[in-house]
């Protein structure tokens, strides 16, 4: 088992025009317990915010090194950015992606780099889980399928002591490590905003990397994503724009992540996607709050 200070450790954070949470994300990084003592850098990628996010964070967080935007690269997009500008500056050991909407519980980080550690092997992705500052429930985590050959899967509490393995997780708070990225690259290209999490954790656990869900909770994060349908008062036209949105239900990318992962899943899921767009009443009858 290594010393947590013989890391090199990159931090790895997106945002757009949410300065007050950004800078509440970073408070609770820095003020993280033996922080100052690991050897990390941190990158936050600011993609083109009009409220002063840059400014903030340069006043108050110096050390955070700020990487600029195009303005459209959304949050896979921006990860991948900021993920590639962290591999040309130095040979990272581990790679941590947050959410700049999460606020890290005390001890969080040292916490999760001891799990690293202790699992004593190359080839890891560790998932932390997160809950809701408002109800104490699981918001964010690690997911395990029902069968890996269809698209169902479901989200697991986490043990109180040890890791437990998982197939798939969440990059609200997220461990990754450089045999990883040598293994499997970072987020595909083809991702502009969801499911690059999903997909690159997936692939690397088909691809033999261990995934794994760390011990205990990690951070608050609230779960923001609502319904994922348009309900049948929206006009046809707005509906559609939302199918192809990278917001909305990103058509193109869904329907490449279930291609690749279940191909058995493409001809339903592909009907499903239109349903939701053109017969919505089906959805807002039942109200599912499932995936897309």
């Amino acid at each position: 088992m290594k010393e947590i200070s013989s890391y090199n450790i990159s931090v790895l954070v997106t945002c757009y025009n949410r300065k007050q949470k950004t800078i509440s994300f970073l408070e609770s990084l820095f003020s993280q317990a033996n922080f100052n003592s690991m050897n990390i850098d941190v990158y936050l990628l600011d993609d083109g915010s009009t409220d002063g996010t840059s400014v903030a964070v340069k006043s108050n967080y110096p050390d955070v090194n700020i990487v600029t935007g195009n303005g459209n690269l959304f949050w896979a997009g921006g990860m991948r950015a900021v993920w590639k500008y962290a591999l040309e500056q130095k040979n990272y050991d581990l790679f941590f992606l947050f959410n700049d909407d999460v606020i890290l519980l005390d001890n969080a980080f040292e916490n999760l780099v001891k799990q690293y550690s202790g699992l004593d092997t190359e080839g890891v992705i560790l998932v932390g889980s997160t809950l809701s500052r408002i109800t104490g429930k699981l918001t964010y985590g690690g997911n395990l399928f029902k069968n890996l050959k269809h698209c169902d899967y479901y989200r697991i509490e986490p043990n109180t002591e040890k890791c437990i393995p998982c197939h798939m997780g969440n990059a609200n708070v997220l461990v990754i490590d450089r045999f990883t990225v040598d293994k499997i690259g970072i987020f595909p290209e083809i991702y502009i905003h969801c499911l690059a999490d999903y997909d690159y954790t997936l692939t690397a656990c088909k691809s033999g990397i261990g995934v794994w869900l760390a011990p205990g909770y990690y951070a608050y994060c609230e779960n923001d994503h609502g319904l994922n349908w348009m309900p049948g008062s929206v006009p046809l036209k707005k509906r559609i724009e939302y199918l192809y949105s990278p917001k909305g239900l990103a058509y193109k990318e869904y329907l490449y992540y279930i291609k690749k992962h279940f191909p058995s899943d493409y001809i339903i899921s592909f009907i499903k996607l239109w349903l939701k767009t053109l017969l919505p009443v089906i959805w807002d009858k039942f109200k599912n709050r499932e995936t897309v």
